[in-house]
């Protein structure tokens, strides 16, 4: 994709709101159900000084300048990355 844009980075993502928790629920859950293992727990640190705790790309540049939308669910994106994976580990 060729642009004259020169203003700096663009995201593209989801614009869904979602807390880091619950993006990492959602993945142990999606893991063990494609895998079959029990779900793993989550440990807890002290967050970082520029650590986010709610993940949302504003996605509005790619919107405008590119005209880019995004048709992939969080949910199904996470299952294919996941089971890219796995198909990678499979493979060693």
């Amino acid at each position: 994709m060729e642009s004259d844009y020169k203003q700096g980075p663009v995201n593209i993502g989801n614009d869904g709101e979602f807390t880091i928790q619950q993006l990492a629920e959602l993945t142990i859950d999606i893991v063990s159900q494609m895998t079959g293992r029990s779900k793993v727990s989550i440990q807890h640190l002290p967050p970082l000084v520029d650590d986010p705790t709610v993940r949302r790309p504003d996605i509005s540049l790619a919107r405008n300048v590119l005209g880019w939308e995004p048709v992939v669910k969080l949910q199904d994106g996470l299952r294919k990355t996941i089971q890219w994976h796995i198909e990678q580990d499979l493979h060693r």
